[in-house]
């Protein structure tokens, strides 16, 4: 897919023109921006040949290395980031590498998924792109587009998941009088937790990547005296990102404060349940060691020829059984 000027007749603004472009077409020389999507070998060695560059591999683009992630190699600047992608329900979220080659004004993105920000961002970048006769649109402008619209995609699902974490905290500090159906919403709090915390990990992640592009940038564009709106506009976008990176730091310690309170309810149940045990068995401990006593038959008791012995040693079990109930109640420790 590429994108190339178009005038916009009777107006002194500058569209980009979005078309597919198919392997046996030339790659115009207006193009501004070329998306290569699932690139096959020889796309990738068709746009190597129109701008001199190399295109990295998928395996390349998974580098953690700073210095294979930022780099620059035959006058193109390679800036490899990590942008969420599936962020839905139905779908495990993921991580889609996604490198931006700059090279004559000229933006290269090579990626093998469709993140929901790029789809915000190609579906309005047919509109006007700027206002006057100065206005212009290169590979810079749209790359500094595109990471806002990384940036604005990471509000909202942060927004999205701090309101979701909100009505799991109400949920989980709900009181609930029937133990299986608290035992299954713990159960439940405890599987959205996990969602929840590995899609901020990830958000986390996706941020401190294109905090770092963004860094390199800024440092390129002093170096350079690109144009000040350029170094504003990044600059900006910088800062609404660490803002961001802050706010999924709280996100990511109010779930570990969930996920800390939700296993310190399990533990509660699990301690009244071993509760009952105990105080069962200390019950049931000294019946049962009256009913050893009588049980062991020596002909030498004097009990076993009482009349009355069998009722007795029945009332003395129950009595030693009734006690140590009512104590355990009297210090109100059931």
């Amino acid at each position: 897919m590429i994108f190339t000027h178009k005038p916009v007749a009777g107006d002194t603004q500058t569209v980009l023109e979005r078309r597919y472009l198919d392997l046996q077409e030339p790659i115009p020389e207006d193009t501004v921006w070329l998306d290569l999507v699932r690139p096959t070998r020889e796309e990738e060695v068709k746009v190597e040949s129109f701008l001199g560059i190399t295109v990295p591999t998928r395996e390349e683009m998974k580098d953690i290395e700073p210095s294979e992630l930022l780099y620059v190699e035959a006058g193109a600047r390679y800036m490899t980031g990590r942008v969420l992608s599936r962020v839905s329900d139905s779908e495990e979220p993921g991580l889609a590498g996604i490198t931006f080659i700059l090279r004559d004004n000229r933006l290269i993105t090579v990626r093998y998924e469709e993140p929901q920000s790029f789809r915000m961002y190609t579906q309005r970048a047919g509109r006007a792109t700027g206002n006057g006769p100065s206005s212009s649109v290169s590979g810079e402008s749209i790359l500094a587009g595109l990471i806002e619209a990384v940036i604005d995609r990471a509000a909202d699902v942060l927004q999205l998941q701090g309101e979701r974490i909100d009505r799991l905290s109400r949920k989980i500090f709900e009181d609930k009088g029937d133990p299986s159906a608290r035992n299954t919403a713990l159960q439940d709090t405890l599987r959205a937790l996990g969602r929840h915390g590995d899609l901020i990990s990830k958000q986390r992640e996706s941020l401190v990547s294109m905090e770092r592009i963004l860094l390199s940038l800024s440092a390129t564009y002093r170096t350079a005296k690109a144009p000040r709106e350029l170094r504003e506009d990044v600059r900006s976008t910088l800062r609404d990102l660490q803002s961001l990176e802050e706010h999924a730091t709280f996100i990511s310690a109010k779930i570990q404060f969930l996920l800390d309170a939700t296993l310190g309810l399990v533990n509660l149940e699990q301690n009244n349940i071993i509760k009952l045990f105990s105080v069962m068995a200390v019950v049931f401990m000294p019946p049962t060691l009256i009913a050893s006593i009588y049980g062991m038959n020596f002909k030498t008791m004097p009990e076993l020829e009482w009349h009355f012995g069998y009722p007795v040693a029945v009332g003395m079990m129950v009595v030693a059984a009734v006690l140590p109930y009512v104590f355990f109640r009297w210090k109100k420790w059931l």
